[in-house]
């Protein structure tokens, strides 16, 4: 059994590919791009990347609302999934925001440079400041 952390990175690793998909235009189907990362089936898996899918547009509406001189579409696309999920959690869930936050910064620390942990930890601060739930 996985516990939060590693099943946040395998959400952000389905977000990634979902991008890449979008982008080349290809079909694919969501279950399965998670079956592949899963050996169970998980529902916070499963209901986190469905809504990171359903709410992309308010999700890069308030990235983009936060993010300085940048779009996320700019972002490369791990660190847009890294985002995506962070603002996810922090808007969309009942995740205590500082737990959205820290995991969020933790993903980017293992898969981002410093530049882009301090970006994304800027981000999710102010939306955690500055807008409602």
């Amino acid at each position: 059994m996985k516990n939060r952390s590693e099943l946040r990175e395998i959400i952000m690793k389905v977000i990634y590919q979902v991008k890449i998909f979008n982008d080349a235009k290809t079909d694919y189907d969501v279950k399965d791009l998670i079956k592949e990362q899963l050996e169970v089936e998980n529902e916070f898996v499963n209901s986190s990347v469905l809504g990171i899918i359903e709410k992309k547009k308010e999700i890069n509406k308030l990235a983009n609302k936060y993010l300085k001189d940048w779009t996320i579409d700019r972002l490369n696309k791990v660190d847009q999934a890294i985002l995506s999920l962070g603002i996810y959690e922090l808007c969309y869930t009942d995740t205590p925001s500082v737990v959205a936050i820290n995991e969020a910064i933790e993903l980017a620390k293992k898969y981002s440079d410093e530049a882009v942990v301090k970006m994304i930890n800027g981000v999710l601060d102010k939306i955690y400041h500055e807008e409602e739930k």
